[in-house]
């Protein structure tokens, strides 16, 4: 797979800042039936619940913030807060979102996740919907760099949507995506099941545990052994 994929998936991220949280609210063309949009925010709630009991407090960094629906609640709980992003658009957002719920802004990065270093060592990081985006390519390199940025102690939160359930199962690492106006983009996406997950990364050295909720997500803990 070429630069060129991962070029056009921060080129479709950037593009659809504007309408992300359509997503995330299910609004528009992603609204649910009431009972599906019921069972939605019961699992939210569950995640919500299972990060507050993980704790990111001290130094967090939050990767691939997106427009800060978790970064607020990062926020109530951090000493500092390091936010990376490659969209400008949705940094702006975030920005905005902290700024209406009266919290002080986290220091923001906006910078490649495949190119971009940690300049410290942080007690937690955390990312949401991110990892199904990296590359099975880059799956080492990527937590490699998560590595570099831990303290010794520090822990990581996952989040994102598992295989199975009511997401595709893929061929390839691709899918297209299509935004309001139409326009269609070609972007990674990977799947996996919490301990098929857990199994990759032992094999890096990394001690984990991941859980499913009912439907739309799996979440969890790791840390280096």
């Amino acid at each position: 797979m070429g630069q060129d994929v991962l070029d056009e998936q921060m080129s479709y991220y950037r593009a659809r800042a504007p309408e992300y949280d359509e997503w995330w609210a299910r609004r528009g063309r992603y609204e649910l039936g009431l009972d599906a949009a019921r069972a939605w925010q019961h699992e939210i709630a569950m995640v919500e619940k299972a990060l507050e009991e993980f704790g990111a407090s001290g130094d967090v960094l939050e990767l691939a913030s997106g427009t800060g629906w978790w970064t607020e609640r990062l926020a109530r709980r951090a000493t500092t807060l390091t936010c990376v992003d490659a969209s400008p658009e949705t940094l702006l957002r975030n920005r905005a979102r902290l700024e209406a719920a009266g919290l002080t802004s986290p220091r923001y990065v906006e910078a490649d996740l495949f190119q971009w270093t940690p300049d410290r060592q942080y007690d937690a990081v955390f990312f949401s919907f991110w990892l199904s985006h990296v590359p099975s390519a880059q799956f080492d390199s990527f937590w490699a760099m998560v590595r570099a940025g831990l303290k010794p102690g520090g822990r990581v939160f996952v989040l994102d949507e598992p295989a199975g359930g009511p997401y595709p199962t893929l061929e390839t690492e691709f899918q297209q995506r299509q935004l309001n106006d139409g326009r269609r983009f070609t972007i990674v996406k990977l799947y996996y099941e919490p301990d098929a997950l857990a199994g990759k990364l032992a094999e890096l050295g990394w001690r984990s545990a991941f859980y499913r909720t009912p439907a739309y997500f799996y979440y969890g803990e790791a840390s280096p052994d």
